[in-house]
């Protein structure tokens, strides 16, 4: 179904919970983002078992962001030195093009 816009259902299992979403893209995909999270958040619930539902989603809600933010921060770095870099490039090309009487 690849390059198709119909959504078809996945069944996974966060939680103990059963859940079927609508996704338009690879269910395998859906079904390893949803392992993932159900993943953080048995981690969450063995460290905190008096916890409920809500409170192990808010704190892996919280978990993912903060790991989002994080990454979001990496690439803003990573974009900069590729910036700076490419004006470093661009200036070392042309020097290496310019004709010798032109060159510093």
């Amino acid at each position: 179904m690849e390059g198709s816009s119909e959504k078809q259902p996945v069944r996974v299992t966060i939680l103990s919970r059963p859940y079927t979403l609508l996704a338009s893209g690879d269910p395998r995909e859906i079904e390893e983002v949803a392992a993932s999270v159900n993943e953080l958040m048995l981690s969450i619930a063995a460290k905190a078992p008096n916890a409920d539902s809500t409170r192990i989603a808010v704190l892996a809600c919280l978990h993912l962001a903060d790991k989002l933010r994080m990454l979001q921060s990496d690439l803003n770095r990573l974009k900069e030195r590729v910036d700076r870099k490419s004006v470093e490039f661009a200036g070392l090309l042309d020097q290496a093009v310019a004709p010798a009487g032109e060159r510093p």
